[in-house]
């Protein structure tokens, strides 16, 4: 009977259908440290030479290039890369005995190839010039002239196009591109956070008593509200004083922010475009773009984007543009769109993100790591990068430059955090996967401990060491911290799946059954939901762009 059961629990776990990557890197991993002995990997030599090389990344007048990218290539093969510092350095260190070619490029220049030979004789650092260079071969859907240029031919269903990779690294691009747009200012003139001043409230409201059909007295306490995010209090005030005056401009724009704000989008529109007839301003331009984009309007967003990035270029329509592409799927645009926005705005913490994400969506995987790094660097204390740079690293085939220690740095920066812990955690056990270490192991599993104890809602946490006690066969312990994953999230599919292998190698087989049946329908329900949200989501069709000149 036992060997019945445990072949239909082989039939029901073949290995492609183990639930997403980044849940099962322990797999490699434990079964080569539990198993038995791990087999003895031949260790290079001890005194094997190291050397480092650095430089700096300039251009052709000798000014220094911040945020190029730096490649250190052995033969064919790149065996580092990195990005210039806003002063241009770059450093390779502990690189090995050997010749190399080592350049540089930004899109449109890049360097000639020089030869290095490490170790490297004498102190200078070397110098890599960019130059221009012939265009990358590129779909012909987008052309340039100070700004990106697309021409939209319409939308379709992107999910008649379909994605790359796995469904689990199609998720984390879909979920990062939604967090890409979350960094997205909510009201520019909002102050978040900040309290109402009761005195400068008293003495605006007495200016309106006294004067009720005032123009100023109307304006002056409706864009004090709307400066403090009280929409509500801010859109009566705002139409007082559209009617006393409607060729106000400052009180339009600051009317459709009071719309957006409450969700009465079609009147926050009608108010945009009003503006939009008589004037072009950048930032009317972007907070249609923002008010289309909410009415589910993805086409006359983007192109109210692109004409808000002609005008202005600043770093915000960029990134409104940038991330609106990304959204709907238009990896390559947006790739570019966030590459040019990062030239311009090399320490704009969102550019580098948004770029970053972008990079992983086309699964360019390491530089996509790089960029979130640089990103990181530019504010260490800031939270975005690292949940950024933790996903990817999650879903990404292999483990990803720069992003250990990184989450290292966020682990001690926040080290009662629960995720940021988990996060690192998951970091350290995916750099095990080739060469499985058991004290990095005992490391992470600690990790897992303190984010699961700093927070008891975390299911990802009780889920992964769940999987630790399960790949040593503690099922006992297992299936106690699955149940606690259940506890924490109820809709967590992958972890009824994984108790149910528990109890059938525990020899409970009524109960696998009844939690490989769970697994299945909230599977499916899950499955049912995302293919829902994803019909929401319009594919941009490019077709052939205008010149610069007929624009």
């Amino acid at each position: 009977m036992t060997g019945m059961r445990l072949q239909s629990v082989k039939r029901r776990i073949p290995g492609d259908r183990l639930p997403g990557r980044g849940r099962f890197i322990l797999a490699a991993i434990l079964c080569a440290l539990f198993a038995g002995p791990p087999i003895t990997a031949q260790q290079p030599p001890t005194t094997a030479s190291t050397g480092e090389v650095r430089g700096v990344v300039v251009d052709t007048r000798g000014k220094p290039v911040g945020g190029a990218l730096v490649h250190l290539n052995d033969g064919p093969k790149v065996a580092a890369q990195t990005l210039s510092t806003a002063t241009g350095t770059f450093v390779f260190a502990g690189v090995h005995r050997g010749i190399y070619q080592l350049s540089a490029e930004i899109p449109g220049l890049d360097t000639v190839p020089v030869a290095v030979q490490v170790p490297v004789t004498g102190p200078e650092p070397f110098h890599l010039v960019l130059q221009s260079s012939p265009p990358a071969t590129a779909p012909p859907a987008m052309e340039y002239s100070d700004a990106p240029n697309f021409a939209i031919a319409g939308v379709t269903d992107w999910t008649a196009i379909g994605g790359h990779g796995s469904d689990a690294n199609l998720r984390t691009s879909e979920a990062l591109a939604q967090d890409t747009l979350a960094l997205r200012s909510a009201n520019p003139l909002a102050r978040e956070g900040s309290s109402i001043d009761t005195r400068t409230e008293t003495r605006l409201r007495a200016a309106l008593a006294a004067s009720p059909g005032s123009f100023a007295a109307n304006h002056r306490l409706g864009d004090f509200y709307l400066s403090a995010g009280r929409y509500r209090e801010s859109l009566p005030l705002l139409e007082s004083a559209w009617r006393i005056n409607p060729k106000d401009d400052g009180n339009t724009y600051d009317l459709a922010l009071a719309c957006r704000g409450v969700g009465d989008f079609r009147q926050a529109g009608a108010h945009m475009n009003a503006l939009l007839a008589h004037g072009a301003h950048a930032s009317w331009y972007r907070l249609a773009g923002d008010i289309e984009e909410q009415s589910g309007n993805a086409l006359a967003a983007v192109r109210d984007y692109q004409q808000a990035l002609k005008i202005d270029a600043d770093e915000q329509d960029y990134f409104a543009l940038g991330s609106e592409l990304l959204l709907h799927r238009a990896i390559w645009q947006a790739q570019e769109v966030f590459r040019r926005g990062v030239e311009a705005w090399p320490n704009s913490l969102r550019l580098q993100t948004g770029f970053g994400a972008a990079l992983f969506a086309g699964a360019l995987y390491d530089e996509a790591a790089l960029r979130l790094c640089a990103a990181s660097d530019l504010d260490p204390r800031a939270t975005e990068p690292y949940l950024f740079m933790g996903k990817i690293e999650i879903a990404a085939p292999n483990p990803l430059p720069c992003i250990e220690q990184r989450l290292a740095r966020f682990a001690g920066q926040q080290p009662t955090d629960s995720t940021a812990n988990y996060l690192y955690a998951m970091a350290v056990l995916k750099s095990q996967e080739h060469a499985p270490d058991p004290e990095k192991i005992d490391q992470a599993e600690a990790l897992l401990r303190k984010a699961a104890a700093a927070d008891v809602a975390n299911a990802q946490a009780w889920f992964e060491l769940g999987n630790l006690a399960s790949a040593r066969h503690a099922y006992p312990a297992a299936i106690e911290d699955y149940r606690k994953a259940i506890d924490a999230n109820p809709q967590l599919a992958d972890a009824y799946y994984r108790l149910a292998v528990a109890y059938d190698r525990t020899g409970e087989p009524d109960k696998a059954k009844q939690e490989f049946l769970l697994h299945d329908k909230i599977a499916k329900s899950q499955q049912e939901a995302v293919n829902e949200e994803r019909k929401k989501i319009q594919q941009f069709l490019f077709g052939q762009s205008a010149s610069p000149a007929t624009q």
